[in-house]
């Protein structure tokens, strides 16, 4: 069945909206400045076989919703067939209605393979032999896929122990695509992590030094932070998932480090006291470095014991958590900005309920005399809140109390090459969003100065924050 609803103005829904999108959002290059994607991939230059491989493999978004069909964990990330899971993932994208990812399947097939049927167990078939003959095709491969989707920029997740083999490879042989390390210390953030003490050692191995001390691994950290920004390192990246901040001294930060590494238990109130301590002293390292600070605040991961224990974590089993967080927030900001070396922060929020919170602490910390505008940023919609809804929400929260025309725009936090469709969905709702507001008589319609604004925050905003 031919649907056609994914057309030249899908979500536009105002002239105002059409314009801005047309005239200056829909040409631009994405930069896309948090990703999981495999640099290994990338580089191999990897091709996919079916639409099961490049649709399936990895995709907890669409792992969670098939579950929720009462599709079999052997069509999810088990044996099945190919063809079986993909037909599947069809016969639930038939009942998604509301949910994002029917938008961004019919996107993904239209941007990327010009289909515009609707996917249904009708239409199944013709589709899964349209695209499996398209995949052939050498203008298919990864690099190609990023092409078709103007990337122009790509920031990966990594960690600081990771030798980034990938990373120089590409940086030698692929010359119109970035693919840049993102710094992740999560594994020397997380004290309380049984597979904390052997990380110490592979952290120090890589540094090419015996971390002993939390000096050590300060010491071990910017080494390793060294070697990223010599592969092109502009961002880093923190996971916040629990209590993550308690003043207390250095001192104290490395008598709870040495008593982890000696093999004994620390308690929760040591472990956000060690958490605060490393990540205040990163923050100001990231600061004189020049280098963005990400804080993801909010997950609750692995809440299924027996699915962690029979598929591991990162596979649909993670949800938003509702600690409150602002008094530690505060405190953690506040220790970096006392000296002045509060590096560019992003603040991204999994739970809804801190979006205003977030806008109001980002503008408690704008200040600066490097003149950096919106040097506290809101981060776009994030996992849970990457739909409609919840980009709207995010949108609507920045502009109440800070500076829309600031934002850095969208990113896709996916582990999918044809996951890019994602930055249009996002540019067509800020198009509607701005364009509503303007024709409702809120807003001057000045369509120079709308243009300038929706430019900046698809792209030029983030070219100039990251410093590309």
């Amino acid at each position: 069945m031919t649907s056609g609803f994914i057309n030249d103005n899908f979500i536009l829904r105002n002239e105002t909206a059409r314009k801005l999108y047309h005239e200056h959002a829909e040409k631009l290059p994405i930069i896309d400045f948090h990703n999981h994607l495999n640099p290994q991939e990338i580089y191999e230059d990897k091709t996919y076989e079916n639409l099961t491989e490049v649709w399936l493999g990895g995709d907890h978004y669409k792992w969670r919703a098939m579950r929720a069909n009462g599709v079999s964990e052997k069509l999810i990330t088990g044996s099945g067939d190919a063809y079986d899971k993909y037909l599947a993932y069809a016969d639930t994208i038939e009942s998604a209605f509301g949910n994002p990812l029917y938008h961004w399947t019919h996107l993904e097939l239209k941007r990327y393979f010009d289909i515009d049927e609707t996917l249904d167990s009708e239409s199944a078939g013709e589709i899964w032999n349209k695209t499996s003959e398209k995949l052939k095709d050498p203008d298919f491969t990864v690099q190609n896929l990023l092409r078709k989707q103007k990337v122009e920029v790509l920031c990966t997740t990594d960690d600081p122990a990771d030798d980034l083999i990938w990373h120089k490879k590409i940086k030698e042989s692929v010359n119109d695509i970035k693919v840049i390390p993102s710094f992740r210390p999560g594994n020397a953030i997380d004290i309380e992590k049984d597979s904390f003490v052997a990380y110490m050692k592979r952290l120090g191995e890589a540094a090419g030094i015996e971390i002993t001390c939390f000096d050590d691994l300060l010491r071990a950290l910017s080494i390793r932070l060294e070697y990223f920004m010599e592969m092109g390192c502009r961002v880093t990246d923190h996971s916040l998932e629990c209590d993550f901040y308690r003043q207390t001294d250095r001192s104290e930060i490395d008598r709870i480090f040495r008593k982890k590494l000696a093999g004994e238990e620390i308690s929760l109130e040591e472990a956000a006291s060690y958490r605060g301590g490393l990540v205040t002293q990163l923050g100001m390292i990231y600061h004189d470095k020049g280098l963005v600070m990400q804080l993801h605040i909010g997950a609750l991961r692995n809440t299924s014991e027996r699915m962690f224990e029979k598929i591991g974590a990162d596979t649909g089993y993670d949800c938003l958590n509702d600690f409150n967080y602002a008094v530690q927030l505060a405190g953690l900001l506040n220790e970096m900005d006392k000296e002045d070396r509060l590096p560019r922060t992003i603040l991204y929020a999994l739970n809804p309920k801190d979006m205003p919170m977030l806008a109001a602490m980002a503008g408690n910390f704008q200040g600066n005399e490097e003149c950096i505008k919106s040097k506290v940023q809101l981060g776009s919609a994030w996992w849970f809140q990457d739909h409609m809804n919840g980009m709207r929400n995010q949108l609507e929260a920045l502009s109440d109390v800070g500076l829309l025309s600031g934002f850095i725009g969208m990113l896709t936090d996916s582990r999918s090459f044809l996951s890019f469709p994602r930055h249009e969905y996002f540019r067509r709702i800020l198009c509607d969003m701005v364009g509503e507001k303007v024709e409702a008589g809120e807003f001057p319609a000045d369509m120079n100065l709308l243009g300038n604004m929706i430019e900046d925050i698809c792209y030029y905003n983030a070219k100039r924050y990251f410093g590309l």
